[in-house]
């Protein structure tokens, strides 16, 4: 799932909410630039490299190292990582 498909789900109940998510999920990615260990770990890889924030109710899973940070997904906290994803982000 995208951010854009976060916020066409959300807006269906409410513009306004949607749009709060989309710009604090925004500004949460843009944080990890400056702060790239600021995550917590994700408990499913225990990778220190691998790391999460979590806005409203979702989890954006990124990867950080020399200079760069990865966006590798965004899901819903309530939902369990698919083993098809985890093996698409070990993967990489």
């Amino acid at each position: 799932m995208d951010l854009r498909d976060i916020v066409l789900f959300i807006k269906r109940d409410s513009a306004a909410i949607a749009s709060e998510i989309a710009h604090r999920m925004v500004r949460a990615t843009r944080r990890l630039a400056e702060f790239p260990r600021s995550g917590r770990v994700v408990p499913e890889f225990r990778t220190q490299s691998i790391r999460e924030v979590v806005v409203h109710s979702y989890r954006i899973i990124y990867e950080y190292g020399d200079e760069r940070v990865d966006v590798l997904a965004v899901v819903h906290g309530a939902r369990r990582l698919r083993r098809s994803m985890v093996a698409r982000i070990r993967g990489r």
